[in-house]
Parts: C-alpha cells; structure tokens; sequence
C-alpha cells in the first residue's frame, strides 16, 4: 500500500523530525516509503470536503514546511514520489522512480510549494510541461 501524507502522518512525521532535529547523536535524516512509491501524494479524500482556509490554515499543511526548515541534512530515498521529495536536500532514486504532479490530472493543483520547487528542481520549461500535461518524467 501506498502512503498518502494526511494530518495524522504529517503531525507525526512534524513530531519525529523536531526529535531528530535537537538529538545531537543524529547527523543526518534519511526518509524513505515504499518501493513502489516514497508516497502516494497528499490524502485527498481527507481534502475534498474543507476549504482552502481548513486546508491552509489547519494541520493538514503544517508538517510540510517542518520538512524545509530542519537544519540538519535531509535525504529522500525513494522509488517515486513529489513534493515531499523535493522538500529533501538530496534525493536517492531507484532507477524505475518517475517524479510527476498526478493531482494535475484530478483538476486541482499541487499544494504545498510543489509548483514552485518543481521548477527549481528541473527549470521552467520541463515544470510547464509537466504541470500543464499531468506527464510525469523518470529519474
């Protein structure tokens, strides 16, 4: 099964990441998920049913930007996945991992900063195809 980020998962990964962050016998954090994805993308059963404000504002979104402001080395190593990859100093991808913003498809768009570190991770022209196409692209 594929893990998909919701509040619960955020808050704990939020709650591991300060521990890992104020542990001094820990240099380094290596997150990784499935093999046959790092994750499945944010839950959007949990989304469909609040507001922007509820999403925004609320626990949903929180443990996302924990992930970009630890100051201790963050590595993602994975078989696919997005956002929250992207969010890591260093990605290790397998060779059959492809990287894609799938909610595209579903009509809505990437949350969390995934259209602006997208185009910091691969230049504006390959993100612009990637965002307007819904194509996902391998490692």
């Amino acid at each position: 099964a594929r893990t998909a980020p919701c509040e619960g998962l955020m808050a704990e990964l939020r709650q591991a990441l300060e521990a890992m962050e104020s542990d001094p016998q820990v240099g380094a954090i290596v997150l990784t998920g499935s093999q046959k994805a790092f994750a499945a993308g944010a839950d959007i059963k949990e989304m469909q049913n609040k507001t922007f404000q509820e999403c925004y504002n609320g626990a949903f979104l929180g443990g996302w930007d924990k992930v970009s402001v630890v100051r201790k080395p963050i590595i993602a190593a994975l078989g696919g996945g997005g956002e929250l990859a992207m969010m890591c100093d260093i990605i290790y991808a397998g060779e059959k991992a492809q990287f894609g913003q799938p909610e595209i498809l579903l009509g809505t768009i990437p949350g969390a900063g995934g259209m602006q570190r997208l185009t910091r991770a691969v230049g504006k022209s390959l993100a612009m195809e990637m965002v307007l196409t819904g194509d996902r692209i391998s490692a």
